[in-house]
């Protein structure tokens, strides 16, 4: 495992490349030739700049000779006031995604650790997130755990 990497906090200016890494996110799951984009990638680069410049979204970035490499996201979800216990909000964790030339380099580890210190520091009452199948073994290594009481309901549209 190498540490060639540096990780820190993204900034609106990151906005371009990052939508450029969710491109590419997006395309690996689809197996061979993905589809043309129905949204131009301008499209996710000013919804990521717009949300990191007013703070409704914080991301991290890893970084290797200056070029972003791999990145994680999160959603800040509030709670409603409660009389009798904290209502801190809780984290929803996405898009996070790691260059193939840089996985299994301690890059994705390092992200999801600058997530997990920022959150304990901020007070967040837990993390929550949709693996993937691949992605799974990975948040469970650093704790994450199936919920005891969360339910869903997906809508179909």
């Amino acid at each position: 495992m190498t540490t060639d990497f540096t990780v820190r906090p993204a900034r609106p200016a990151d906005a371009g490349r990052l939508a450029e890494l969710r491109w590419m996110f997006k395309q690996e799951d689809y197996e061979g030739r993905p589809p043309t984009p129905a949204r131009p990638l301008e499209e996710a680069e000013h919804w990521i700049r717009d949300r990191l410049r007013d703070g409704r979204w914080l991301a991290w970035v890893a970084e290797t000779e200056r070029e972003i490499c791999g990145h994680v996201f999160l959603c800040l979800v509030e709670r409603m006031p409660d009389p009798y216990e904290d209502n801190n909000p809780v984290g929803y964790v996405t898009n996070y995604f790691v260059l193939p030339s840089q996985r299994n380099k301690g890059a994705g580890s390092a992200l999801l650790e600058a997530l997990k210190q920022h959150s304990r520091s901020a007070g967040l009452e837990g993390l929550i997130v949709w693996p993937s199948e691949r992605s799974a073994p990975l948040y469970q290594r650093f704790g994450f755990q199936p919920p005891e009481e969360l339910l869903e309901l997906p809508l179909d549209t």
